[in-house]
């Protein structure tokens, strides 16, 4: 088993941890009405994009979400969160040290032992989420499920449906399809943003993500026999009808858009086994982005 098999194999018990831990780290996370900047890089930046949909959508403040290395400078937040699994990323360390002493700052991260810890005013450490692999998958959905739960959005069926997803198969003939898109609406986005990474990180996929409305402006285009669409939450109507007249791989989201993540992971190291590639050595990547001064 592969250190990305492994690591997303324990999901649930991970979830389950964060959503126990919510409460005690509520003071190091954004207050109702607080106006926030979730930021972070890759992976990350995805869980911020889910993360500031959902924050936002229950009426808990204005959100925005940021690549790190993009965030504006000229904006008013109380609070700025940064996801950062190896607390050793440039662009999060540098945005971070220049909102010292003028916006409060969270770090949530996998790895206490980083300069993240003391970059932060806050930091909350998910070290039993922490991963071997270069390729996120437990420490991503685990922050995300931290702030679900810190906002109330965290139930026990998230985690039946996570196991659900580990234990159910695949469909079939999806692994062989030769080209993915990955679909969501609103909180979802993210998710599907991540999909899509996750297959090209792990198995080279030609991959791409949409939000569900924009998929039918251009991107239907290329499907056709041999590819998959997947819907990362409920469908707009009359889209998976569109899909199957194109003789493209419809997949329906049916269980919790988190759960239906993992199942995109999944999906991610079986393609890489049938393209005999290894998820645990992705192309041109490091486990951590360290630029040179």
């Amino acid at each position: 088993m592969t250190h990305v098999e492994d690591e997303l194999m324990t999901q649930p018990e991970c979830w389950t941890r964060a959503a126990a831990e919510a409460a005690r780290h509520a003071g190091a996370l954004p207050a109702p009405g607080e106006r926030v900047a979730i930021v972070g890089c890759g992976t990350s930046y995805f869980m911020a994009q889910s993360a500031a949909a959902l924050r936002e959508g229950v009426g808990q403040g204005e959100t925005d979400a940021f690549a790190a290395s993009e965030f504006p400078h000229g904006r008013a937040y109380d609070r700025v969160v940064a996801l950062t699994r190896s607390g050793t990323t440039t662009e999060v360390l540098e945005l971070l040290g220049e909102l010292r002493g003028r916006i409060r700052t969270t770090a949530i991260t996998a790895d206490p032992d980083t300069p993240v810890m003391t970059a932060a005013d806050d930091v909350v450490v998910l070290d039993y989420a922490d991963e071997r692999s270069v390729v996120q998958t437990r420490f991503a959905t685990t922050a995300l499920t931290l702030l679900r739960a810190h906002l109330g959005l965290h139930t026990d069926a998230v985690v039946a449906d996570a196991r659900t997803a580990l234990a159910t198969p695949l469909p079939e003939g999806l692994v062989g399809c030769t080209q993915f898109t990955f679909l969501g609406r609103g909180w979802t986005v993210g998710l599907a943003n991540e999909a899509g990474l996750k297959m090209r990180e792990a198995s080279l996929a030609w991959t791409e993500a949409y939000p569900a409305m924009e998929y039918r402006h251009g991107p239907i285009s290329i499907t056709t026999r041999g590819t998959a669409t997947w819907m990362l939450g409920e469908a707009p109507e009359g889209l998976a009808e569109q899909v199957r007249e194109t003789g493209g791989l419809w997949v329906p989201g049916t269980l919790d858009p988190l759960a239906e993540l993992v199942r995109a992971q999944r999906l991610a190291v079986a393609v890489a086994a049938a393209r005999d590639l290894d998820p645990d050595r992705p192309r041109h990547l490091t486990r951590s982005v360290i630029l040179a001064p």
